[in-house]
């Protein structure tokens, strides 16, 4: 680590990711999500392990996809139902959201969070609309984000900008993030490895 005009600069893997200032993100584990992606067993597995091997190092957050309620949505979200299903506005307004059905919003059983840990409920793609996530972060001196979950292409690469528009460090962990989309996972994969850190869990775990 460098410290130059006041500013620290890590300069490798493990500075980055020291757990004295960094917290891990689980992105919308939520069952309606786990149920879909190409590569249930594998992602559960390695996620689980990662998980379990890095509680109580550092903070836990766990984010849920939690809609508004119906009548209080923006018009782009009723025009993105309408052109990803093909209807009308006057369907797409009265469409149930997919997270409505009982049990759709709970978070995986098998990494579901403890006591100890944040969960986060957001009705946008970036954890950081609309929730106090950066104030808990600046409050804790929170330098570093890794990101895992649900899905690469989409809340993980949208929160993963706005982590590093917002000065943080950020890193995602290849093996711990999944869609239901395995040409859109992979390609996404490879945008984010140009723009952050991507790493798999053995190489993290090798450096907390």
């Amino acid at each position: 680590m460098k410290k130059i005009n006041n500013v620290e600069i890590y300069e490798n893997l493990k500075e980055i990711i020291d757990p004295t200032h960094t917290c891990l993100v689980v992105w919308d584990v939520q069952n309606a999500l786990v149920q879909n992606i190409f590569n249930k067993e594998e992602f559960i597995s390695h996620l689980k392990v990662f998980v379990e091997k890095l509680r109580g190092k550092m903070p836990i957050f766990y984010t849920k996809i939690t809609p508004l309620k119906n009548g209080f949505q923006s018009s782009w979200s009723y025009y993105t139902t309408m052109k990803n299903f093909g209807i009308s506005a006057e369907e797409a307004v009265k469409m149930p959201h997919f997270m409505s059905k009982p049990g759709s919003r709970d978070i995986y059983s098998e990494i579901s969070p403890t006591s100890e840990d944040i969960v986060i409920e957001k009705s946008t793609t970036s954890i950081f609309i609309g929730t106090d996530f950066e104030q808990m972060l600046r409050n804790r001196e929170i330098k570093t984000i890794i990101f895992t979950g649900i899905s690469t292409e989409v809340g993980i690469e949208s929160s993963a900008r706005d982590a590093s528009n917002r000065g943080f460090y950020t890193v995602i962990v290849s093996d711990c993030v999944s869609s239901s989309n395995k040409a859109f996972h992979e390609y996404a994969l490879k945008i984010l490895d140009k723009l952050f850190i991507v790493k798999d869990s053995s190489e993290i775990l090798e450096n907390v």
